[in-house]
């Protein structure tokens, strides 16, 4: 009976939608591989399978358990993101452990480590009262928690996942209850360091991505071709797009990466705008739902994570489909569900798993008049 409840509690959407977002990756996947014998699709078909395995046991252990073992997850995470910069650099960026065929991205699968040990340290700071996260040198403690890994991922450098990093402590910290004050000065701080990031900390080739995204025609044969051939491709989608394995973008070779980076674009001009814009709120379906499980958790800790992990899923949708609109600058930030990769399927899975746990302890009776 205990069982029956937690299932029917459960907030199926968030998997539903993902499950939908995986269908249409494995299409556009299909056609964007065909030069390569469907090698891309092959594979995500295997780490789906894998994902989908590893969700339904993260989905039956108890999330309050998983917190409380996350510090040895936390540590486990910070080793491999250090020993990850003695990597051999792939696309000039540390970034990936290499066995034989296959590669691993620590600073994917080490969002759940840090959501969790997040979470769990919040917990703790507000075990005697929920305001002591608005007492100074203990938010510099959460703060501490997060800037560490954040800051190991920016030396590889991977600045795009180093963003969804913040954005999720940003949500979690919001969902805490802490006081405007630090909202106001931590808007002011970044309005004051960004330019100052960009003229002094950015390397060149991250500065070229950003003057290429204010002006990608300056450039475009060099830094500014991969944005303005995605640009073409989802303008030559049109409403109903030019039909699978028949985008002139796509199976001539103009969009690169199109397997992973440009995958939105390859739906938007192969399916056209009717697909690729389904896409787009079958994303805010699957975050405002993960939201919802946020407000209604039964505990904080279940809140916090469940906020983290739409910050997370925010981040790439927002970042990701506007790189390739040309709305925002490239990052190198994968679609989640829809772009190839085994750390970003198995760590998306992983979020979706606890999400359905934290949602199946919930009591939904007690919002019901």
């Amino acid at each position: 009976m205990m069982k029956n409840k937690i299932f029917k509690n459960m907030e199926w959407w968030v998997l539903i939608s993902a499950i939908l977002l995986c269908i249409v990756g494995f299409v556009a996947l299909y056609s964007a591989s065909q030069q390569l014998d469907l090698d891309s699709f092959k594979k995500q078909i295997m780490w789906f399978s894998i994902s989908i395995v590893i969700m339904i046991i993260t989905m039956l252990i108890d999330y309050e358990f998983l917190a409380k073992i996350s510090p040895v997850f936390y540590a486990i995470a910070i080793i491999a993101l250090i020993a990850v910069l003695f990597t051999r650099p792939i696309n000039g960026a540390n970034s990936w452990f290499s066995i034989g065929s296959m590669s691993f991205q620590p600073a994917e699968i080490t969002k759940i480590s840090v959501i969790l040990f997040l979470a769990y340290v919040m917990i703790k700071i507000q075990e005697k009262d929920k305001q002591d996260i608005n007492v100074f040198w203990k938010l510099l403690i959460v703060l501490a928690v997060a800037i560490v890994p954040i800051f190991l991922i920016i030396l590889q450098p991977d600045y795009g996942t180093a963003a969804a990093y913040i954005l999720a402590l940003v949500l979690m910290l919001f969902v805490s209850g802490i006081d405007k004050k630090y909202i106001i000065s931590a808007i002011l701080i970044t309005a004051i360091a960004l330019p100052l990031i960009y003229m002094f900390i950015l390397p060149s080739h991250a500065k070229r991505r950003i003057d290429v995204f204010l002006n990608p025609e300056s450039d475009p044969k060099g830094s500014g071709y991969n944005v303005l051939q995605s640009k073409i491709a989802i303008g030559a989608g049109e409403l109903t797009g030019m039909g699978i394995l028949n985008g002139n973008q796509t199976q001539m070779g103009y969009l690169s990466p199109k397997t992973t980076d440009f995958i939105y674009s390859v739906i938007g001009e192969e399916m056209g705008f009717i697909v690729s814009g389904a896409v787009v709120l079958v994303y805010v379906t699957l975050i405002t739902r993960a939201l919802y499980v946020a407000k209604t958790a039964k505990d904080d800790l279940g809140s916090y994570i469940a906020a983290g992990i739409s910050g997370i899923f925010l981040f790439h949708m927002t970042e990701n489909i506007g790189m390739t609109l040309g709305l925002l600058p490239i990052t190198g930030v994968p679609l989640l569900f829809i772009s190839y990769g085994g750390s970003s399927m198995i760590t998306s899975f992983i979020c979706i798993g606890l999400l359905l746990n934290i949602s199946g302890k919930r009591k939904k009776t007690i919002f019901i008049k």
